[in-house]
């Protein structure tokens, strides 16, 4: 299991108490699947949400708009999908590991997801995740609409939340760690102090200051000498 370093180097505050806070994206980063496939399979559309999510992972495409047009295959799906899809989701390998060695050593986890919080946030409760942001789907009388409520977890989100939750902790952002596989994460890669593409897309790797091609998650201890 080793990490393969790329773009100008790590850091040098890792020297200095290592990262006092790192946030993950969740679909093919945290977990092994995309959440959107996942509810897509049970409206019959799984092929066609899964080549617009490639393209839009690869940055060929407006993320929310394509998002919008994901979620819109969903209409009519029973809300019972929720459990059904978190019962199957798998934590990538090392996520529980990489979580629990970050806490021993006091630094702070968060997750911003393109996905969905009905899914994503009983799963950050079940990690003992710190810091939550993730879409969330309309439903209206047990039945989803095809429709996103409120703001949509994008690029500049994800920003955001990672930019939000440094101050909300006292980090400064040199002592931050962002790691994720698809174009839409590139925003965050850049802002945080060390940015890692995680088993990501070309555009991304080219992009990152670091980037592991192995999928386990511990492998981002390696690079910040745990």
């Amino acid at each position: 299991m080793s990490p393969t370093a790329t773009g100008p180097g790590l850091p040098q505050f890792f020297a200095d108490g290592g990262p006092g806070l790192v946030v993950t994206d969740v679909d093919s980063t945290l977990i092994e699947q995309e959440v959107i496939e996942e509810l897509a399979a049970e409206a019959g559309a799984r092929e066609a949400v899964a080549r617009i999510t490639a393209r839009a992972m690869n940055g060929e495409l407006d993320f929310a708009h394509s998002l919008r047009e994901r979620v819109a295959t969903l209409a009519g799906v029973p809300q019972g999908v929720f459990a059904e899809v978190l019962a199957e989701v798998r934590p990538t390998q090392g996520a529980a590991e990489l979580i629990e060695a970050l806490h021993a050593r006091g630094c702070r986890v968060g997750v911003v997801s393109g996905g969905f919080e009905e899914v994503v946030v009983p799963l950050a409760e079940r990690l003992g995740i710190d810091h939550v942001a993730a879409n969330r789907l309309e439903v209206v009388e047990g039945r989803l609409t095809g429709r996103v409520m409120g703001r949509i977890v994008d690029r500049q989100e994800k920003v955001r939340c990672l930019i939000a939750w440094a101050q909300q902790d006292g980090v400064p952002m040199e002592r931050t760690i962002a790691v994720g596989d698809g174009a839409n994460d590139l925003g965050m890669l850049e802002a945080a102090g060390l940015g890692v593409a995680f088993c990501a897309k070309p555009v991304v790797v080219e992009q990152a200051d670091a980037a592991i091609h192995v999928r386990d998650l511990r492998a981002v201890l390696q690079l910040i000498g745990g």
